[in-house]
Formats: C-alpha cells, structure tokens, sequence
C-alpha cells in the first residue's frame, strides 16, 4: 500500500531541490533588472542643441557719455558690432575714439586718439529655444590705434638758474594691446539688448610713448600704465534672418 506514495514524495523533493538551487540565480537576474531599471531613470535626458539663425547687433557704449560728464580733462566714446557666426561663437568689432588734457601749472598738452579692437566672444549658456539670444561669454580681443599729441609746454623751476621753459615737439604714435573680456547680454524686448562687459587690458608696446605719455587712452585707460580693467555698459539693436527652428540631441 506504500507504494503509490513513492511517486509523489519523489515530486515533492525534486521540487525543493529545484527551488533551492535556482533561487540565487533568480535573486540576482531580479537585482541586476532592478538596477538597469534604476540607472535608466536616473540618467537625464539629453540636452537639446538649437540651432540659431544669424544675428548682427550694433550698440554703444552708454557709461562713459555718463563718466564724460563728470570731468573736463578726458573724454572717450564707444561702439561696438557682434555677428553670430556659429556654435555659440560671435564674431565681434569695436571701436571709438577720444582724448585727454593735462594742464598742470608747469605741464600743458593735449592729446587725442582713435582704436578699434576685433575678436570673438563665445557664450557659455545653453539655448533654451531658437529665440533665445541672452548669453553670457567669455572672450579675446586684439587691439590697435594712433595717438596724436600736440606740442607740449613746459617749465622747470632751478634753484640756480631760475624757471626755464621750454616746448616739446608734437609726436604721433602707435598703440598696442590685447584684452581679455567677460560679459552677458540680455534680451530686453525683441531685438533690444542690453548688457555688460568686464575687460582686462595689457599694453603691447608700452616703452615706446614714455615721454609726456597720454593722461588717457580712449579705449585703454591711463597711459602710464601697462595694464588696465575696465568696464563698460551697453545698449544693443538685433537685427536677425534667416532664423531656423531645427533642434538635434546634444
């Protein structure tokens, strides 16, 4: 009578040995599907890049017509143009000119200059759309212009020999520097930009003007010396074609 009863106690202990022997390996496929599906949710998504049509911004500098206006012994004026080229990369011309009166009691001359400065900014902000043309950049420039001095006056006070004066001839020169430049710019309303721009500035060839160097130089600063920082306010009119809407993954 034992006997039909072998059969089902043979099944059943094949059953345990089969769940013994297959639960760590049903254990781990369920934890590496558990973690692929954990990794899968918490990679972001991919960034899209928008791509932008062209853009040419014409502006001015609006500080310095303020800062004019507060002395009477130096003066300057800029303006600037910026082409977006591509890959967040605009292509960039400045330019002005202005000058400066030194009228000490024993010292008298004037000068004045023109520059103009080209290189590149390149944004360091994402696109949040093809309209979205705020950026904030880093960027290069080379820098060059002429300045003219007039002829100079001068007198030396000698114990011995009394007051001398006398006249220093006017001279013309060249002017040289490199800037390293931080900013951002801001869309106000369509087409309206306003922003700021940070500029480190190092002379190139300083040595060459040292005799009655310039009070200032438009475009530079002070032309005793070699480096200079400064800063500048802009206003900004867009003028833009061609705009294209397409997107890709980053």
């Amino acid at each position: 009578m034992r006997i039909p009863y072998i059969p089902s106690f043979i099944y059943t202990l094949s059953l345990s040995v089969a769940a013994v022997v297959c639960s760590p390996a049903m254990s781990r496929a369920q934890t590496a599907t558990a973690d692929t599906a954990s990794a899968e949710e918490s990679e972001p998504a991919p960034r899209k890049k928008y791509t932008a049509g062209h853009q040419l911004a014409i502006g001015a500098d609006i500080l310095y017509p303020v800062l004019n206006s507060m002395t009477d012994n130096r003066y300057s004026y800029e303006g600037e143009l910026h082409y977006y080229w591509k890959n967040e990369y605009y292509l960039v011309a400045e330019g002005g000119w202005g000058g400066s009166d030194v009228t000490y009691d024993d010292l008298k001359y004037t000068t004045s200059n023109y520059f103009m400065r080209l290189g590149f900014n390149k944004s360091i902000l994402y696109r949040e759309s093809e309209h979205d043309w705020d950026m904030m950049f880093a960027g290069l420039r080379l820098a060059g212009g002429n300045v003219s001095r007039n002829e100079g006056s001068y007198v030396v006070v000698d114990s011995t020999w009394g007051s001398v004066s006398g006249t220093s001839p006017a001279k013309s020169f060249p002017v040289i520097w490199t800037e390293l430049n931080l900013g951002m710019r801001v869309e106000l309303v369509p087409h309206l930009m306003a922003g700021w721009n940070i500029r480190g500035k190092f002379m190139m060839n300083g040595k060459s003007f040292r005799d009655l160097q310039p009070l200032n130089i438009a475009g530079f600063g002070r032309g005793d010396k070699n480096a200079a920082f400064d800063f500048n306010v802009y206003l900004e009119y867009a003028i833009r074609w061609n705009r294209k809407g397409e997107s890709e993954g980053k």
